[in-house]
């Protein structure tokens, strides 16, 4: 996996390396290549050629286990949903829940979000998902965030005007950080009125098994920011 162009990767450290199933490890070898994102590394990437005729593409930034990812491409099959997510775990989830619904709509990536973004052309993306993601509250750690100016920019040129983000986290601090960002970029509108549009999960959301965890230091907050 490419990480020269972004630094290493790192976690907080909210999922944990566990050993992977029998079952979860023998998908990487009869499953994972049928589904696999071209690699960013290679160069621009044709979404089209991923499946062709989709009426949307969404693209979800760390998946976690992958049963948002999985359900919402069982919702919607006629779009293509496109995981990108670093741990080995999360992938092995993502890839029985993709088997065991039978889903043809996914396209996974076992890498950085950020190096898979760098390769897609310009207005390709309909929707972006990037729930719970690792929030680094220590402030010297901030910079290992993927809430960051830069990445806004580069989002913001592969998803389509009018096109959809959305940002979930329950860490008060990271919600402050990423309100205070997505409104000083130019790219993204914020239709939210009051703390009612985001002060509980979207009437399409899935609640995710970290969720139910409550390992934050609030109660969910949901951003739904528009592409300007």
């Amino acid at each position: 996996m490419p990480q020269s162009a972004h630094g290493p990767l790192r976690s907080y450290g909210r999922l944990k390396s566990r050993p992977i199933k029998p079952r979860q490890e023998a998908l990487f070898t009869t499953l994972l290549p049928k589904i696999a994102m071209p690699d960013p590394a290679a160069g621009p990437i044709d979404v089209t050629a991923l499946m062709p005729g989709a009426n949307a593409v969404w693209l979800e930034i760390g998946f976690g286990g992958g049963e948002h990812l999985a359900a919402q491409a069982a919702r919607h099959p006629d779009a293509l949903m496109i995981g990108a997510e670093p741990f080995v775990n999360g992938v092995a989830s993502a890839l029985r829940h993709v088997e065991e619904a039978g889903l043809s709509n996914v396209r996974l990536l076992q890498g950085d979000a950020r190096a898979l973004v760098a390769a897609l052309p310009d207005a390709c993306i309909d929707r972006v998902m990037i729930l719970f993601p690792d929030p680094w509250p220590k402030a010297r750690h901030h910079k290992r965030r993927i809430i960051q100016s830069d990445f806004l920019i580069e989002l913001a040129r592969v998803l389509k005007p009018g096109g959809g983000l959305r940002y979930a986290t329950d860490w008060a601090e990271y919600a402050d950080w990423t309100a205070e960002r997505f409104r000083a970029s130019p790219d993204y509108l914020w239709p939210a009125k009051d703390a009612a549009d985001w002060g509980g999960p979207p009437a399409d959301h899935i609640t995710t098994r970290y969720e139910t965890k409550k390992l934050g230091d609030c109660a969910p907050v949901f951003y739904d920011f528009v592409r300007a």
